[in-house]
């Protein structure tokens, strides 16, 4: 298994492996996303959103859009202080 040591900057340098199996190249952003667990996922910034399919899993319930767009237009209010 790869792995990278932290520097006193809290820099790594990604093994070349990683970064062939990544697809990364110098300038190339990438991402840290938390898990449920706690632990961490390192992803190139540059995937596509498709790619998270189901990486929440399972919807609990199907929502209509007029709900989503309720959820929004409560939260916004909420957000500028109104009722």
């Amino acid at each position: 298994m790869p792995s990278a040591t932290v520097t006193s900057k809290g820099q790594i340098t990604i093994p070349a492996s990683v970064r062939a199996s990544l697809h990364l190249a110098a300038g190339d952003r990438v991402e840290f996303i938390e898990l449920p667990d706690g632990n961490y996922e390192f992803v190139p910034a540059t995937r596509p959103v498709r790619s998270l399919k189901g990486f929440f899993g399972q919807p609990k319930r199907v929502v209509t859009l007029e709900e989503m767009d309720a959820a929004i237009a409560r939260s916004a209010s909420q957000s500028a202080g109104t009722p």
